[in-house]
């Protein structure tokens, strides 16, 4: 008999277990918010790039021919952003205040893995940010760096056009 209580209770705690594991689960709040948190906006600073110039962190200039314009049409490039594995830099075209082109000039490409990563990467952030018509995009999971570098040079860029 104490055989069978035993094995009562196992099932008893076993059942609890997975129960407490399910509640915690469907209690975990994940981020709704299309904003950027503070940690993916701030500069990754190394040893290596302790000399460079965070460029992003200046002001914007005004859109060629003064203030503000959300109909604003031209090109506009945003700084180069260094992140872990390299330098960002994106060039936007906008015709009207709508985004038209989106061109990376630069990303990380030191290496194999590095080119395979952003070769996936690189359009998803494109098509992205020609849905989203802002640098108010989602990061690109295993490319978190090139996905932070480029919406910080996009922002830039679209901050020196006028448009929000």
């Amino acid at each position: 008999m104490s055989r069978f209580d035993r094995g009562t209770r196992r099932i008893a705690l076993c059942g609890l277990t997975t129960l407490s594991a399910v509640v915690l689960l469907f209690s975990y709040r994940t981020s709704t918010s299309a904003a950027l948190p503070e940690a993916a906006a701030a500069p990754d600073t190394t040893a290596a790039d302790a000399g460079a110039v965070d460029t992003a962190a200046l002001p914007a200039a005004a859109p060629p021919g003064g203030g503000a314009r959300s109909g604003w049409s031209g090109t506009v490039t945003g700084p180069v952003v260094q992140v872990k594995w390299g330098q960002v830099q994106v060039r936007a075209t906008l015709s009207g205040g709508r985004i038209t082109t989106v061109d990376v000039l630069r990303h990380p490409d030191e290496n194999a893995r590095d080119r395979a990563i952003n070769a996936a990467a690189v359009p998803v952030l494109v098509r992205e940010t020609l849905q989203a018509q802002s640098a108010r995009i989602d990061m690109v999971s295993g490319a978190t760096y090139t996905s932070t570098g480029y919406v910080r040079s996009l922002q830039a860029a679209l901050d020196q056009a006028g448009v929000a």
